[in-house]
C-alpha cells in the first residue's frame, strides 16, 4: 500500500492510499481512525475521488469521530 495524495483539513488528516485495486481514503483525528475503500475502476482517477470527498461527507466524517470520542471517553 503506497499514499499517492491528501486532502487538507485544519482538524482531521486526510491521506489517499492505493493498493491492488482498490483507493483508500484513511481520516485520522487523535487516536482513532477510519478508512474507507472504493474500487478503482468505478472511482476512474484521482482526481473523482477527491470531488467525492465533499465538504458534507467530511463534516460527517469529523462528527462521526466525535461520536467515537465519546463512547470511548465512557469505556
Amino acid at each position: 500500500m503506497r499514499i499517492i495524495d491528501s486532502i487538507p483539513h485544519q482538524s482531521m488528516t486526510i491521506s489517499i492510499f492505493q493498493m491492488n485495486d482498490k483507493y483508500q481514503v484513511k481520516f485520522e483525528a487523535g487516536p482513532m481512525e477510519q478508512i474507507f475503500k472504493f474500487n478503482v475502476e468505478e472511482v476512474r482517477g484521482v482526481d473523482n475521488l477527491k470531488k467525492m470527498m465533499s465538504e458534507d461527507f467530511i463534516e460527517k466524517t469529523r462528527l462521526r469521530f466525535n461520536e467515537m470520542f465519546l463512547a470511548m471517553k465512557d469505556i
